[in-house]
């Protein structure tokens, strides 16, 4: 079985409408797909054709927080995008990517980059404005010479767009996505280029403030990092998820369903459904 449970659509900060981007699952023979927007469901509403018979769609969310002042995505899987509680936490973060984008905006405007907001409003549309919404307009601007070379210099870890205060807490989040009765999956644990101590200790920490499961498997991995995090997800008690990330096509991005299997050692989230 084809199992893609992390993408993005033109709700948060992909390049395809959610229909669109369920026509490219289900061409690829995805059976389970997750749309896991950016501190929103908006793109699940935006689904104007029911999904091919062979596909089944899993209403998804990415949440962002803060763990030890590092930023960390957690997806909330299988949610009940009604709940009240889960539409108070992504008013919440709504407000929060709105002031994070001007705190963002501040700073490099103090770098001479000029005020970035207007063109990247343009470019997030009705979605809220994200680092890749503003990398777009440093591109455009001749500031950078491409999305990675904006992040490098401006918009990455530790840059001056590196802005992560403005987030809810970790146990917070969990909390809005166990009360939407969905499954909170610490998501690519391998990219916050953690030490394996400090991996091991945000494992054990997201475990004990309620988390589900982590994402053993995100996008192009290598297959010894896949079976380190599927160790890591058995040491903690914790379900196995995969996904490929997707935001738009490319050759240098994974494609939606562009998954390999998780280890036959760890338990599935979908095992739970």
């Amino acid at each position: 079985m084809i199992v893609d449970l992390h993408t993005h659509t033109l709700a948060s900060d992909g390049a395809l409408t959610p229909s669109a981007l369920v026509a490219r699952a289900a061409a690829a023979g995805v059976q389970l797909l997750a749309i896991t927007d950016h501190d929103t469901v908006a793109g699940l509403a935006q689904l104007d054709a029911p999904a091919p018979p062979a596909l089944r769609i899993i209403p998804g969310v990415e949440f962002s927080t803060c763990w030890r002042k590092v930023g960390i995505h957690v997806l909330g899987l299988n949610i009940d995008c009604a709940n009240p509680t889960l539409q108070q936490g992504l008013a919440r973060q709504r407000a929060a990517r709105d002031e994070r984008a001007g705190i963002i905006a501040t700073k490099l405007a103090k770098l001479g980059l000029g005020n970035v907001l207007p063109a990247a409003r343009e470019f997030a549309g009705a979605a809220a404005v994200g680092r890749p919404h503003i990398a777009r307009h440093l591109v455009d601007a001749g500031h950078a010479k491409d999305h990675a070379d904006a992040f490098r210099r401006y918009l990455g870890r530790g840059k001056p767009g590196d802005v992560r205060q403005t987030w809810a807490a970790l146990p917070e989040v969990i909390e809005w996505i166990s009360a939407a009765g969905g499954l909170a999956v610490l998501a690519h644990p391998a990219k916050y280029k953690l030490s394996n101590l400090r991996l091991e200790e945000l494992t054990r920490e997201f475990a004990a403030a309620g988390g589900h499961g982590i994402e053993v498997l995100c996008g192009r991995q290598e297959p010894g990092l896949t079976r380190r995090l599927g160790k890591l997800a058995l040491r903690h008690g914790l379900l196995a998820s995969c996904g490929s990330d997707f935001h738009a096509p490319g050759p240098h991005r994974p494609e939606v369903g562009e998954v390999a299997d998780i280890p036959g050692e760890c338990r599935p989230v979908w095992a739970t459904w």
